[in-house]
C-alpha cells in the first residue's frame, strides 16, 4: 500500500502531448484521437476547441467501485471521453494487482499511473497523459481507522496539483468513524493550503454540499453525508465547486443506489466533486456528469464527473467545449417506502 506505479509513456506520447498543446495542427489531432474527429472525440468542423491547444486539459473523476469489475467499461470510456487526467476511487486492488491488470492497457493509451491501493476496500489512483510529478500518497496528518487507509494520491499534472480522494464514509453521526471523517477532512485542508494557486481536489467526498444535492433532503435527516459539520469541513477546504457553479439551479447527481429504479427515477445524491482553486476554477470551460457511464449492464453506482479546462492566462484561448449532454431539471420524488 502507498506505493507508486509509474508507467513510462509510450514512444511519442509524453513529447507529443507537450507538442500537441503548443502546435494544434489537424494532422496532430488525427494522430492523437483518430481521423475525422475534433476535440475530445467530437465531430470535426463544428467549432469545438482544438484538443491540442496550449494548456487545455480534460480532467475526470470516477468512483468505479472495483476497477477489476469495471474494466470492460473503463477502457472504452477512456477511449470515448479521452480525459487527460483521471482520478479513480474505490479501485479495491493492491498496487501490484492494479499494475498487473492495467499497466499494459493504460500505457497503450499514453497514461502514467500513480496508485494507492488495498486488497478489498478503498483504493485510489491517478492516470495522466500530461505528466505525473511529485507524487504523494496519503494525507499528511490524517488519522487511520485504526491504521492508515488508501484514500488519497496527489501529483502535479499539466501544471495543476491534482488530488484523487476517497473521503471516509462516516457511517453514523457522532460515531468514531464520523469523527475520523471530520479529522481526515481537516488534515486534507491543511495539506491543500500549502499547494499554491493551481489545485484540484477530485473524488468521492461522501458529502452532499447542500440540500439541492440530494433527491429528498427530508429522507436524509439524521444521517451522514448531509450534516452541518461535514458540509462545513468541505467548505473549509477553501475551494470552488465547479459543477455547481456551472449548473447553479439544475438537479445534478453523481451517485444512485443499486436498488431497482433509483437511477431511472433519478433518486440520487451529488457526492463526487471537483473542487478547484480560484486560478483553476477560472479556466473551467465545461463541467458535467457523464450519466451515460451509469447506464447499461454492470455499471458503478457512481457516474464520472468531467471538467474541461481552457488554457492558462498566458496561453491561446480557444472556443469553449460544451458538454455532450447537459444536466436537466427533473421532478422531485420521494424515497420509496419498504
Amino acid at each position: 500500500m502507498f506505493s507508486l506505479i509509474s508507467q513510462p509513456l509510450l514512444s511519442g506520447s509524453a513529447a507529443d502531448a507537450t507538442a500537441l498543446r503548443s502546435e494544434p495542427t489537424s494532422a496532430a489531432i488525427s494522430t492523437r484521437i483518430g481521423r475525422g474527429t475534433g476535440a475530445h472525440g467530437m465531430p470535426a468542423g463544428r467549432g469545438w476547441v482544438v484538443r491540442g491547444y496550449r494548456g487545455a486539459m480534460r480532467v475526470a473523476t470516477w468512483n468505479v467501485n472495483s476497477v477489476k469489475q469495471r474494466l470492460p467499461r473503463l477502457l472504452p470510456w477512456l477511449d470515448e471521453r479521452a480525459p487527460d487526467v483521471v482520478c479513480l476511487q474505490e479501485t479495491k486492488l493492491t498496487d501490484d494487482a492494479f499494475d498487473a491488470l492495467l499497466a499494459a492497457p493504460l500505457a497503450e493509451r499514453g497514461y502514467q499511473v500513480a496508485a494507492c491501493g488495498e486488497s478489498r476496500w478503498n483504493g485510489v489512483a491517478l492516470l495522466s497523459r500530461v505528466g505525473l510529478a511529485d507524487v504523494v500518497t496519503g494525507v499528511a496528518g490524517a488519522p487511520g481507522f485504526p491504521h492508515p487507509e488508501a484514500r488519497a494520491v496527489a501529483a502535479t499534472c499539466g501544471g495543476v496539483r491534482v488530488y484523487s480522494v476517497y473521503v471516509p464514509n462516516g457511517r453514523e453521526p457522532d460515531s468514531d468513524h464520523y469523527r475520523y471523517k471530520l479529522a481526515w477532512l481537516e488534515a486534507l485542508r491543511e495539506v491543500v493550503k500549502g499547494d499554491g494557486d493551481n489545485v484540484l481536489v477530485c473524488g468521492d467526498v461522501n458529502v452532499a454540499p447542500a440540500d439541492a444535492d440530494v433527491f429528498d433532503p427530508a429522507a436524509y435527516v439524521g444521517h451522514t453525508h448531509v450534516t452541518a459539520p461535514e458540509r462545513a469541513a468541505v467548505e473549509a477546504l477553501g475551494l470552488r465547486d465547479v459543477v455547481r457553479e456551472r449548473w447553479p439551479e439544475e438537479r445534478v447527481f453523481t451517485y444512485w443506489d443499486y436498488r431497482a429504479g433509483m437511477f431511472h427515477q433519478d433518486l440520487g445524491m451529488r457526492i463526487d466533486l471537483v473542487l478547484a482553486s480560484d486560478a483553476v476554477a477560472g479556466r473551467v470551460a465545461a463541467a458535467w456528469v457523464d450519466r451515460k457511464a451509469r447506464k447499461g449492464t454492470g455499471p458503478s453506482d457512481h457516474a464520472p464527473v468531467i471538467v474541461d479546462l481552457d488554457t492558462a492566462p498566458d496561453g491561446d484561448i480557444g472556443p469553449v467545449v460544451p458538454p455532450p449532454s447537459a444536466p436537466r431539471t427533473r421532478r422531485t420524488v420521494k424515497l420509496p417506502q419498504s
